[in-house]
Parts: structure tokens; sequence; C-alpha cells
């Protein structure tokens, strides 16, 4: 059994009066995207309500695990300089889970280890079941990072991999030759690529666009609302505009994740109420799903306020309830078939 952790901080209390509260005041665009939402909801109403079940499961899309610090003077250790500040093991994690009813989850390999997928890979087969692994893409020069990547996925049984574009070599941009073959064979293995922009989708979304357009096949997935703010000026509108653009290629799905790191307020982060209503319009449903970004999460609004905040916000735009299980779980399990099967 794992042992009992007291919670970092105070989770803040749900209460049904959040959805009560008047929706901010928002940009002109966000009302022009409500006008439309009816249109777009009636267009995805068959996909809806043909695929989503009454049981629908609660599946995190992302989170992180690493090593306790016992486990990583032992058998896992830290990529030097990487050392976390804060718990991020797996016992946390399934008690955080089970405290906040949620079922499932997509784990992404943290920087914490860096290349070294170990202690990763070690949880995925303490508990197949309940976890799905996303690699960390190794985009060395040499090109061993594609045979380590086909090693994770064929051998090791990751179902997705991540392309953080900080890593390449300095001056080389994710649409290199290294950065393209590993794109393309991700497609050809059927595992998804997850893109983490933190320093802005401005920077690295024609690199995006340009994958996108020669790799069709390669499914997408991007990290915390591929860091867009709500907009407080021309560039972050313009910025935002390029993400919801980014619908028109179908194999592009938006994770509604970390909206800590996104939200300009605090818990339940209302300005993020357009947000996710304009994303749901131009995206559907079935293209959004929601993530934690586990263990960062807990000192800001807690792991169970990570959940509820979602349906705080879904219930101001408001969306339907077949929309919010898309968002919630069955989107990633569209992504990841057979994974988080009913029981």
């Amino acid at each position: 059994m794992a042992l009992k952790l007291k919670p970092l901080v105070s989770v803040p209390a749900f209460s049904y009066s959040y959805c009560l509260l008047p929706l901010p005041k928002v940009s002109g665009l966000f009302i022009k995207q409500c006008t439309f939402r009816w249109s777009a909801t009636k267009m995805a109403a068959t996909e809806l309500e043909s695929t989503t079940s009454t049981a629908t499961k609660v599946i995190d899309s992302h989170l992180h695990v690493w090593a306790s610090a016992e486990e990583a003077a032992d058998k896992y250790p830290y990529f030097p300089g990487q050392e976390p500040t804060l718990p991020g093991n797996v016992d946390f994690l399934l008690q955080c889970m089970e405290e906040a009813g949620v079922d499932g989850a997509l784990i992404v390999q943290p920087i914490n280890h860096k290349f070294d997928h170990s202690l990763l890979t070690s949880v995925l087969k303490k508990y197949p079941s309940k976890f799905v692994g996303c690699c960390l893409v190794n985009p060395a020069e040499d090109g061993s990072g594609l045979k380590q990547l086909e090693y994770l996925v064929l051998k090791d049984g990751y179902r997705a991999v991540r392309f953080n574009p900080y890593l390449w070599p300095s001056g080389q941009q994710m649409t290199n030759e290294i950065g393209k073959a590993l794109f393309s064979r991700a497609g050809e293995l059927g595992v998804p690529v997850g893109f983490m922009c933190a320093k802005g989708l401005s920077l690295h979304i024609s690199e995006i666009e340009k994958l996108c357009t020669d790799f069709p096949s390669t499914i997408v997935m991007l990290d915390h609302l591929a860091f867009c703010k709500p907009p407080t000026n021309d560039e972050e509108r313009l910025a935002f505009s390029r993400l919801l653009r980014l619908s028109r290629f179908p194999q592009v799905h938006v994770k509604y994740s970390a909206l800590f790191r996104v939200s300009r307020e605090p818990y339940p982060y209302h300005d993020l109420v357009p947000l996710l209503s304009e994303v749901v319009s131009s995206f559907g449903a079935s293209r959004v799903m929601w993530g934690s970004d586990f263990p960062f999460v807990v000192p800001e609004c807690g792991y169970g306020g990570a959940k509820e905040a979602v349906s705080v916000i879904a219930n101001q735009i408001p969306l339907s309830s077949p929309e919010l299980d898309w968002i919630m779980g069955t989107t990633v399990m569209k992504l990841f078939k057979g994974q988080w099967s009913s029981s």
C-alpha cells in the first residue's frame, strides 16, 4: 500500500457556485466564436453522440513522474543539473489520481531523466493498464535518436513521443533532416508527436506547419494550449489565431493542460473560458484533451483542482456533456486505442 502523504497545499474546494459566476469580459473574437458555436457543435454531433459512452473514463493526457530521492540514489539517477525540487514519484501520483477520480494517464518523459527512460519504463511495465508512455526524442546530429525512438516504441511499448525544440543542436530547427526523419518515422510507427513550445508558439509555428504539411499521417499534440496565454496585445492575438488555424490539419490535437501555466488569473482560471471555447469551436471537442501537468500542478491548485477547473470553465461556455466527456478522456482514449478499455 502506498504511503499516505499529506498534500503539499490545501486544494481549493470545488463549489457549484463557480458555475453561476458571470462570464468575464472577453474579446469580440470570443463573442464571434460563440455566435457560431451552434453550427460547429451541430457538425460534430453525430461523432460525439455515437462514440461517447455514459461511463467515459477520466484520463489525464499530460503528466510526469520521476524517481524519488532514494530511487535516484539507488537505480534511477537524475540527469546532472536537473534534480527535481518537488516530489513526483509514482506512488504519490497514484494517491493523487485515486483521490481525484482519475482512471489513467499519458506519462511524458521528464527532463529530469532526459534520455534515460529506465524509470518511466519500469512504471509502464508495473502498471500496464493504468499508464501510456510518451518518450522524449533525442535529436542528436549523429542520428542515434532514430534508433532509440524505434527501440522505445517497438521494444518498450511507448506510444507517443515528445519533441522539445530546445534540445535540438544550436541553430537547428525541428525541420532539419534529423527532425523530419524522426517526425516521419513517428507517423510510420503510429505514435503521436507532442510539441512543447515553452518559449511561445510564434517561435515554432512555421516548423510545425511544415512538418504537418509534409507528413500528414503523423498525429500531433500541442502541449499546454501551445503555451498561448489569453491575448493582451496584437502579437499574442496573432499567436492564438495561428493556433486556431492549425485546426486545418486534421492530425493536430490540442492539450488543454497545465492551466496554471497559461492563465493570468488564480484558480479556477476564469480567463481561460474564451480560449477553450474558441479551441473547441475550431478543432472540435474530439481533438481537445485535458491534462494536469503533475506534479508541477500540485503546489498550484492541487491535482484534484486541476481536474475540477476544467468543469468550472466548461460550464461557463457552456459545453455539452458529450463535449466535456471528449475533453476529459474520450479524445486521448481515441488516440491510444486499446488502452484504458472498460473493465
